[in-house]
This record gives structure tokens, C-alpha cells and sequence, in this order.
């Protein structure tokens, strides 16, 4: 009779540690993966990222939005001589030089209206620059190895009781939820950011067209540091993935298995965490609120 049980309880234990290791297989694929496509895809330009998207944008700003801003900008430049005009006394004390100096700004004013494809574009490929010059600097290794990190887990855990099995078993399947929830989290983090980026940058036009006004440059201004925020955003989330590189290679089993998967799953929230904060972070920044 105890030969049967014996066999009963190894067969039990058998396809519970091999249910343990399939999901914690399933889970460490998903968050590398996931983790991977952060590092791969925030290096990327708008052009680079993807580039029918980014030729649809490009076509859209460059025929829709730029003659909207055209019509801005004469109003922006008509509204900036009559400000120019009575600045001095009413206009009844205004110099000839006031006429060279608004045709110099309407110069300059078309001259960012027509090139600001070009200067948002130089924006992010600058930013991009400082996050490919910064990726081997601060990007290590950020893969999560099971058998590494478990090492001779199969073995330990055929060790233990079939109550603490269950108990191990319930707690990966949760892990893997867990898991399959962040990496979905992690997506919409980084895509959205590249989807935002080309929204933004479709209606560069009309805020650029405000540029050269006292009054209404703040608006310009403004989207400038959007920009810039955007684009160094980039950086701060590569300084997050670094942050979670050095952490998840601290991390020692010792003798609690549980603890050390729950510990992993604590650093991958702690990682979304930070990549949904860099956004806010990089706006406190720039001032680009």
C-alpha cells in the first residue's frame, strides 16, 4: 500500500514541478522579451520606427497643416506690426527701421513654418544620438535566466511536500497572469509613446508658426519642450531599464524560491512603474506642461 502511494506522490509531484517550470519558463521569455523590445524601440527614430507611418505623417503636416499655418502666421505677423506700431506713442512716434525689422521676423517666421519638418526631425535625432551613445553605458544585460537564477530548482523542488508544491505551483500561474499583464502594460508604454510622437508632430506647423510673437510664442515655445521632453524621454527610460538590469542581477534564490519570484516580479512592476512616470519626469524637465 505504501509502495502505491509512493508512486501516487512522485507522480504528483512529478507533473507539478514540471508544471512550476513551464510556467516560470513562460513567464521569464515574456518579461525578456518584453524588456528587449524597450531597449530596441526607444533608440529609434520616428523614421527609423516605422516608416509608412512616418511618410502618412510627414504628407499629412506638409499638405494639410502647413497651409492651416500659413493662414496663422498672417494673422500672427499682421497682429505683430500693428503691436509694433503703437509700441511707439500710438503711432505717432515710430521710426522706418520698425518695417525692417517686421520684415526680417515674417522672414524668419516663414523660413520655421517651411522648415519645421526638419527642425522636429533634428530634435529627435538628436535625442536619439544621446540614447544610442548612452545604450552601451548604462544597458546591461537585462535577460532573466531561469536556470541561472533557480539553478538546480527541478531537483530542490522534488524535494519538498505536495502541500508546498501546490502552494508553489498557485503562486507561478499567478506569476505568469502577473506577467502577461506588465509585458501588455510595458507595450503600451513604449508604442504609445511612439504613437504620441507622431501625433505631435503632425501639427508641428501651427504652433511653429507662432513663434516670433511676444504674445502668442509661448504657444510655440511650448511645443518645443514637448518636443524635447518626448524625445529625452527616450533616455530616462533607458536609464530605467539599466536601473532594472543592475537589480535583477542581484537577485539570489538562497533558499526561498517563492521569495526570489516574487522579488522578480516586484522589480518588473517597479520597472512599469518608472516607464509610465519617465513621461511626467521629462515634461518637469523641460517645463512642458
Amino acid at each position: 500500500m505504501n509502495f502505491i502511494w509512493d508512486k501516487i506522490t512522485e507522480w504528483l509531484k512529478g507533473l507539478l514541478v514540471g508544471g512550476i517550470v513551464s510556467n516560470l519558463s513562460g513567464l521569464f521569455d515574456s518579461i525578456n522579451t518584453r524588456v528587449a523590445d524597450v531597449a530596441s524601440t526607444v533608440g529609434k527614430t520616428p523614421q527609423a520606427w516605422n516608416g509608412s507611418i512616418f511618410s502618412m505623417i510627414k504628407s499629412l503636416s506638409e499638405n494639410v497643416v502647413v497651409p492651416i499655418a500659413g493662414i496663422i502666421l498672417t494673422f500672427v505677423m499682421c497682429l505683430e506690426l500693428i503691436q509694433l506700431l503703437i509700441d511707439r506713442n500710438n503711432m505717432h512716434d515710430f521710426e522706418t527701421f520698425i518695417f525692417f525689422k517686421w520684415i526680417f521676423k515674417t522672414f524668419a517666421a516663414v523660413l520655421i513654418v517651411t522648415n519645421t519638418w526638419n527642425i522636429v526631425m533634428g530634435v529627435f535625432d538628436v535625442a536619439q544620438h544621446v540614447v544610442s551613445q548612452a545604450a552601451g553605458v548604462i544597458i546591461g544585460e537585462t535577460a532573466l535566466d531561469v536556470s541561472t537564477l533557480i539553478g538546480d530548482m527541478e531537483a530542490r523542488l522534488m524535494e519538498m511536500d505536495i502541500g508546498p508544491l501546490f502552494g508553489l505551483w498557485f503562486q507561478s500561474s499567478l506569476m505568469g497572469i502577473i506577467a502577461w499583464v506588465l509585458s501588455i502594460c510595458i507595450f503600451i508604454i513604449v508604442y504609445g509613446r511612439m504613437i504620441e510622437i507622431y501625433m505631435v508632430t503632425s501639427v508641428a506647423p501651427i504652433p511653429m508658426a507662432t513663434m516670433v510673437n511676444r504674445e502668442w510664442g509661448q504657444m510655440g515655445q511650448n511645443y518645443l519642450r514637448s518636443l524635447f521632453a518626448l524625445g529625452f524621454q527616450a533616455f530616462l527610460i533607458m536609464v530605467c531599464v539599466g536601473i532594472y538590469a543592475v537589480l535583477v542581477q542581484n537577485i539570489s534564490v538562497g533558499s526561498d524560491v517563492s521569495a526570489a519570484l516574487w522579488t522578480c516580479i516586484g522589480y518588473t512592476v517597479l520597472l512599469c512603474f518608472t516607464l509610465f512616470k519617465s513621461s511626467s519626469v521629462a515634461k518637469s524637465i523641460f517645463n512642458a506642461h
